[in-house]
Parts: structure tokens; sequence; C-alpha cells
């Protein structure tokens, strides 16, 4: 196996990624670029089997390994349970990418309610803490931790008060990590990406969000944005490779704005 801390390539050949709701959206953009550099993977998912599976399938015909595992993140035994399957499958693990998470945008602070804020926070904060708690215990020295985020925690957004609050705790817990496993050779960092296309994560359905006067796409269509597009989740998927890469071997506690040069 590749040293990652010495390598100055992409190539994941021989390592493992654990990366968390990797059904769909990013999670899957991820699991597959990780695959396509050589890495086994370890699809993760909370209800969505045959999505997992058809994941699976996919990286299969790319020629890497692949397992699906069901966990709920906002579960503690449950991502106990994801690693250990990890581990027991592939022997070890290389890389974690805490991405399951959920939105919730176009909702007034007043408007919030226990419920909503209950399943963001189960999710975002609690799952994503533990997640990271279960990396940390479980990735190798030199390994990687990356956490996918929010831009809304680096630029308040109108409507998403309950969404960027709880994307916010991890991104302090990355930073206290990264201090934490810098003995280790292990580099945590955040990925914030904006306004990405096929992202995967609402919670609940986005009314009209293909409509070009829908807000998000009146945000990315503004003077200062590459393309004035949305973001895909290939853009994000070149951020995950790049962190995870034995280029980023001196690349510890930060945070990767993905955002076109929309938000500075």
């Amino acid at each position: 196996m590749t040293d990652p801390t010495s390598d100055p390539t992409t190539d994941l050949t021989g390592r493992t990624a654990v990366v968390t709701g990797s059904a769909r959206g990013i999670g899957k953009a991820i699991a597959l670029r990780y695959a396509r550099l050589g890495a086994n993977i370890v699809v993760n998912y909370a209800s969505s089997a045959k999505e997992a599976d058809a994941t699976v399938a996919e990286i299969e015909r790319l020629g890497a390994a692949a397992i699906a595992v069901q966990a709920d993140v906002s579960v503690v035994p449950d991502i106990q349970r994801l690693f250990t399957e990890a581990t027991d499958r592939f022997g070890q693990v290389d890389i974690a990418v805490a991405n399951a998470g959920v939105e919730l945008i176009g909702i007034d602070f007043l408007d919030i309610t226990e419920e909503q804020f209950d399943r963001l926070f189960a999710i975002n904060t609690r799952g994503t803490f533990f997640t990271l708690q279960a990396a940390a215990r479980h990735v190798v020295n030199g390994g990687r931790i990356i956490y996918v985020g929010s831009s809304t925690t680096a630029v308040p957004v109108r409507g998403e008060g309950l969404y960027g609050s709880s994307k916010t705790a991890p991104r302090y817990a990355v930073q206290v990590l990264a201090q934490e496993l810098a003995d280790r050779g292990i580099t945590v960092n955040t990925i914030l990406p904006t306004a990405i296309e096929g992202a995967g994560v609402f919670t609940e359905p986005d009314p009209n969000p293909d409509q070009p006067h829908h807000p998000v796409r009146q945000f990315v269509a503004q003077p200062g944005r590459i393309g004035r597009r949305m973001g895909t989740v290939d853009d994000v998927a070149d951020a995950a490779e790049y962190l995870a890469s034995g280029l980023a071997a001196w690349v510890s506690g930060q945070s990767l704005l993905i955002s076109g040069g929309a938000l500075q």
C-alpha cells in the first residue's frame, strides 16, 4: 500500500474509504471518485437499500471492491457497527468522509418547529459528531477524515438558520480533532459546498427548484460566480479527491469553500 503521507498523487490504490450517506448525491459522487482512484469503498445508507446496491454495482463495474452497510448516523451504535464492518471486510479504514446530512431551507427562524430542529440536529450535528469520533478511533495513522459541511456555516443566509446552525458545530469539532490527531499524521478537514445540483440532502421537497426564478438559481446567476451556474457533485468530489490524497498531507483543520468564487 502506498503511504498517503508521501505519495504526491491522488492514487488511492489499496486504501479503504468509508463514505456516509453515499447511496446518492454528493456522497455517491465522492464514493465513485475514490473507486476510480483505486480505493475499496464502504457505501453507507440509512434506508435506501436499492440505491446503495446500485451504487455498489456501479463501483464494482469500475473494478473496485465495495460493500453496502446500513447505518443510521443519528444512532451511535449504528455508526460504530459501520466502522467495525468496514474493518472486518477490508482490514482497515484509511479515509472517512462524514457526508450524511439533511437540509431544510427557506424557513424563517420564527417558523422553525421542534420536530424540524430535532431531526436536523440528530443527523447533521449528533450524527456527524459521533461519525468523526468513530473515524478518529478507526482510521489508520496517516489517514484522512473529511467532513462535508455547508457554506452557510461561513456566510449566514436568511431562511437557513436551522440548517446552518446544525452544520456549524461539526466544523468546529473538525478544527479541534485536527489538533488532537496531528501526532498520528491524520488530517481532518471540511468541505463547504455552495448551491450544489443534485446534492441529495433535502429533508423536504423544495418547490420548483428547477425554475429560473428560484432563489438559489438567481443567486448563482449573479456576477462573481464562475460560469454563473449551480455547482455539481463532481465539483465537491474534486475537493474530496484532493483532501484524501498525498497532495494534502500538510493540510489539516481547514475549510475548503466550493462556491465558484461567489462567496469569499
